[in-house]
């Protein structure tokens, strides 16, 4: 097969599947708890980030500053953030969700400049609080308290219905 037809350049395979491995891990854990935010959202977030600032970095020039593509970036995943947030009965809910979505713009940033091993390591950490704090809240009263066992109760009274 020929080389040039493989080729994806001048965009890197090893950040492409950097990005598709740190989206689909995140998005794992999202989909298997039932969360918004499941393994293709996750992968396009951390993909689309990782084009946009990549093509602006590649586009270097008078015109284009890289800060503002990050700060649009930000725009926009505020954007998506905010639609995956609502309210019901009196409580907010999604907000963890949103909160993910945020990161995985973040490690769409770091791909894309370049540091692939680091994103790896803090998608493993994001994953690591995402569960682990679920598990310290089912294991201890001073955790589920206020809010989070309202949500608790309000989350587990709807998944019964």
């Amino acid at each position: 097969m020929n080389a040039e037809l493989l080729s994806i350049a001048p965009y890197e395979w090893a950040e492409v599947l950097t990005a598709l491995f740190c989206g689909t891990i995140v998005g794992i854990e999202r989909q298997i708890r039932g969360k918004p935010v499941g393994i293709r959202t996750s992968t396009l977030i951390i993909l689309g980030t990782y084009l946009f600032l990549k093509t602006s970095l590649l586009l270097q020039g008078d015109t284009i500053d890289d800060s503002r593509v990050i700060g649009q970036i930000v725009t926009g995943i505020g954007f998506l953030g905010a639609g995956v947030m609502l309210t019901r009965d009196g409580l907010v809910v999604g907000v963890t969700s949103a909160a993910a979505i945020w990161v995985l713009a973040a490690l769409g940033v770091m791909i894309a400049t370049g540091h692939l091993i680091a994103a790896q390591k803090l998608a493993v950490l994001v994953v690591a609080i995402l569960y682990g704090v679920e598990v310290l809240e089912e294991h201890t009263v001073s955790l589920s308290r206020g809010v989070h066992a309202r949500v608790r109760r309000y989350s587990k009274r709807n998944t019964q219905d």
